[in-house]
């Protein structure tokens, strides 16, 4: 008396290898589709979506957006402006020498009162 029934047991493992198998599909496509959200966004100006130029102003790097002029720190970057400050009138010099970068002056030339 053979039966050509899978048995429970057999029902059972196949239904689980499945899910796993789903399970892993479903995480690889959102990893995948993660990454390239971050692609379509990495270096992008938050505000305008143009792609962002990086400039470094007396040691630390700022993002410009070269559209609507908005700029960017990065992690740690507010930091190193600070402990700029704590040379007289440097933070003044790093936020003109910046301003004057985005309207395509010399650095030092800009016009912020000191």
């Amino acid at each position: 008396m053979s039966t050509d029934k899978p048995s429970r047991n057999e029902d059972e493992y196949f239904a689980k290898r499945d899910a796993e198998l789903l399970r892993q599909a479903r995480e690889k496509e959102a990893a995948k589709a993660a990454e390239e959200a971050r692609q379509q966004h990495f270096m992008k100006c938050p505000k305008d979506g143009y792609d962002l130029a990086t400039r470094s102003q007396h040691g630390v790097q700022v993002d410009v957006c070269p559209e609507c002029g908005g700029m960017w720190l990065d992690a740690g970057e507010l930091d190193q402006l600070v402990a700029l400050e704590e040379q007289p009138g440097m933070l003044r010099r790093v936020v003109r020498d910046v301003m004057a970068t985005l309207r395509n002056e010399p650095e030092g030339d800009g016009k912020a009162a000191g």
